[in-house]
């Protein structure tokens, strides 16, 4: 899949790999990378790859789903939110990716929330880059 156009484009860098930091655009300093205790590293301050995956996707599907219920003219709480839980694990060869989509939407019947859901899967970025590569759970609390 490719976009007709590209409306913004955005470029980080990594050096030190999992252990190394990050920069780009608007950050201000480098991003410290840390390898988290559970994967054979230190943990303790920094971020690393699934945390940014993870606050990056859980932002976006929260957009679509406000882009959806726009297109419907349907008013949404303001503290409705998605917590995304990003896995990592072994596979052969290498490692993958899984993912697991709570939302809340106080106020919303839960029928209409899971229809909203739904359709914001269909329509953001990041469930379109995870299609049949990673699996992601959709969950309505």
């Amino acid at each position: 899949m490719k976009p007709e156009k590209i409306i913004y484009q955005i470029s980080m860098t990594s050096t030190g790999g999992r252990e190394g930091t990050v920069m780009g655009p608007g950050l201000g300093r480098p991003w410290k990378l840390t390898l988290p205790k559970e994967m054979g590293g230190p943990g303790g301050e920094g971020t690393n790859p699934e945390q940014l995956f993870a606050a990056g996707y859980s932002a976006c599907f929260l957009g679509a789903i406000r882009f959806v219920a726009r297109g419907r003219k349907m008013a949404l709480p303001d503290d409705m939110s998605v917590t995304a839980t990003v896995g990592i694990g072994p596979v052969d060869p290498g490692y993958c990716l899984t993912a697991r989509l709570e939302v809340r939407i106080p106020g919303i019947e839960r029928n209409m929330a899971a229809e909203l859901v739904a359709a914001a899967h269909q329509r953001c970025p990041y469930s379109h880059a995870t299609r049949g590569n990673v699996d992601v759970e959709l969950v309505v609390v």
